[in-house]
C-alpha cells in the first residue's frame, strides 16, 4: 500500500510541476502579447485606457492563463500516457518476464501516431536482446542435458563393472576384461572432460593462439603416424599426397588438435580393409588439407549438424567418442579464419577439407 501511495504522490507532484511550467510559459507569452496589443491599440486609435479597464483585462487574462495551463497539462498527460507511459509499462512487463526466465515474450511496436520513432528502435533492440538470451539459454540447457547424458554412460559402465569386480567368483581373465572395460570408460570420460574444457576456453577466448613458423608437412606426417598401430591392426590402406617443406605461420598446438580429430574420425568410421587418404597442397597464400575415408559416409541431414556439440550421427559408434571433436575442430578453424567443409556419400565415404592461410600471424579474430 505504501508503494502505491508513493507512486500516486509522485504522479501528483509531476502533474503539479508540469502545470506550473505551462502556467509560467503561458503567462509570459500572453502577457507579452497583451502588452504589445494594448500599446499598438492605444497608439493607433488614440484610446485612453483607464485603470478599471486594465484591471478587468488583467483578471480575465489571469483566468485564461489558469485555464489554458490546465488544458495544456491535461493534454500533455494524455499524450504521455498513450505515447510514452503505456509503452514503458509494456517494456517493463516484458523485462520482468525475462527476469523470471520467460524468453518467449516479444514487445510489439508503439503506435506511429504521436510517438517518437526512436522508441521503436529501442523496442527492436530489446527484442533482439531477448532473442539472443533465448538462444543462449537454449544452448546452455542443451549443453547441460548433453553433458549429463554423456557423463552418465561411462559412469554407469564404471559403476557396474566395478561392482562385478567385487565378486569373488570370477577368474583372472574375466577380471582383466572388466578392468580393461573400466579403463576404457575412464579414458573416454577423461577425454570428454578435456575436450569440454578446451572448447569452453576457445569459445571464451581464454586460449589465445600463438602463431609460429613451422613445417606443416612434418606435422601432418607425425599426426598420421600416431595411428600406425590402428591401420596395421585393421589392415587399412594409407594413401598420402603431402607436399614437402610447406612452412606456415600458425598455432601448431591448435592445428595438431584439428588433424588428430579428423584422422581419428577417419579411422573410427573406416571398416577393416578400407582406405584412409591424407593430402595437403599449398599455394602462396593458402594451404588445403583433406582427410578422406572409405567408411559408411553420412547423410545430408547428419552433415548439417555434424559440427554441433555432442552430436553423433552414428549411434552404433557412440561409445568411441563424445561428439565434441568436430565442434572443437570447427571452433579452431573459425578462430584462424579458415574454412572447413565436409563432402560425403552414404556407403562410400567422407572427406573433410580444411583451408587455412599460410601466414595467420596477427590476424586471429574472436568470433
Amino acid at each position: 500500500m505504501s508503494g502505491k501511495r508513493s507512486r500516486i504522490y509522485k504522479k501528483v507532484l509531476f502533474a503539479l510541476q508540469n502545470y506550473i511550467i505551462f502556467f509560467l510559459l503561458a503567462a509570459f507569452v500572453i502577457t507579452c502579447s497583451m502588452v504589445l496589443f494594448i500599446t499598438v491599440l492605444t497608439d493607433t486609435l488614440a484610446i485612453e485606457l483607464t485603470s478599471d479597464m486594465l484591471g478587468k483585462a488583467a483578471k480575465l487574462t489571469f483566468l485564461n492563463v489558469l485555464l489554458l495551463s490546465l488544458i495544456f497539462t491535461v493534454i500533455d498527460a494524455l499524450r504521455r500516457k498513450f505515447t510514452v507511459e503505456n509503452n514503458i509499462r509494456r517494456i517493463a512487463k516484458a523485462a520482468d518476464k525475462v527476469i523470471k526466465g520467460d524468453f518467449s515474450v516479444r514487445i510489439p511496436h508503439a503506435m506511429r501516431f504521436g510517438s517518437d520513432s526512436s522508441l521503436n528502435d529501442v523496442i527492436d533492440c530489446i527484442n533482439k536482446i531477448i532473442e539472443e538470451l533465448s538462444s543462449v539459454e537454449t544452448l546452455r540447457t542443451d549443453f547441460i542435458s548433453n553433458v549429463s547424458h554423456e557423463l552418465k554412460t561411462p559412469l554407469t559402465v564404471i559403476k557396474n563393472y566395478a561392482r562385478m569386480l567385487e565378486s569373488e567368483n570370477i577368474d583372472d581373465s574375466t577380471r582383466i576384461e572388466y578392468a580393461k572395460t573400466i579403463s576404457a570408460a575412464s579414458h573416454r570420460l577423461s577425454g570428454m572432460m578435456t575436450n569440454i574444457l578446451k572448447l569452453n576456453r576457445l569459445e571464451n577466448q581464454s586460449i589465445y593462439p600463438a602463431a609460429q613458423d613451422y613445417d606443416l608437412s612434418e606435422q601432418l606426417c607425425s599426426s598420421l603416424l600416431e595411428y600406425e598401430s590402428v591401420w596395421e591392426s585393421r589392415n587399412i590402406d594409407i594413401d598420402t599426397d603431402i607436399e614437402e617443406d610447406v612452412k606456415i605461420c600458425a598455432d601448431a598446438e591448435l592445428l595438431a588438435i584439428v588433424w588428430s580429430n579428423l584422422l581419428s574420425n577417419a579411422f573410427k568410421f573406416t571398416e577393416d580393409g578400407g582406405k584412409v587418404s591424407l593430402s595437403m597442397h599449398a599455394d602462396e597464400k593458402y594451404v588445403t588439407v583433406s582427410v578422406r575415408d572409405t567408411g559408411c559416409g553420412i547423410s545430408r541431414e547428419v552433415g548439417e549438424h555434424i559440427f554441433e556439440k555432442f552430436y553423433q550421427g552414428d549411434s552404433s559408434r557412440a561409445t568411441q567418442g563424445n561428439g565434441l571433436g568436430l565442434a572443437l575442430v570447427k571452433r579452431i578453424v573459425d578462430i584462424m579464419q579458415g574454412e572447413i567443409k565436409v563432402d560425403s556419400t552414404v556407403g562410400e565415404g567422407t572427406v573433410f577439407t580444411v583451408v587455412i592461410r599460410r601466414n595467420t600471424n596477427g590476424s586471429y579474430e574472436a568470433r
